[in-house]
């Protein structure tokens, strides 16, 4: 079964880029994507760019909206994903334990709904 794993995190929180710290956070979340592939579970995932590059989009009344910005103001921005095949719930949350934003952010597992097509 597919999960994916929403990674959260308030801005600023966690190492920064230009900081020394940085490269070794790339590296740990490198080493959890190959680990994800090593193992077989990895589909995909890809990190976002801030939430001031978003773009939200309603149709009001059939006339199309859009917002510069995300749909939620919050505190935590979502900033990536993973989508893992699991066999289970148990076995999603393994892994996204291991993904490095754990450690100062929130990931939020969800299975995937499939249609039949």
């Amino acid at each position: 079964m597919q999960y994916i794993a929403l990674i959260y995190s308030a801005a600023n929180s966690g190492p920064q880029p230009g900081t020394p710290e940085f490269g070794g956070y790339i590296q740990k979340y490198q080493e959890f994507t190959a680990e994800a592939q090593k193992a077989g579970v990895f589909v995909a995932g890809d990190a976002l760019q801030s939430t001031d590059t978003a773009t939200t989009v309603t149709l009001e009344n059939g006339k199309l909206e859009t917002t510069d910005g995300p749909f939620a103001e919050t505190k935590e921005q979502l900033g990536g994903y993973y989508l893992l095949d699991c066999k289970d719930l148990d076995e999603a949350i393994s892994y996204a334990a291991k993904i490095p934003t754990a450690k100062h952010g929130r990931i939020e597992v969800r299975p995937v709904m499939v249609f039949d097509q």
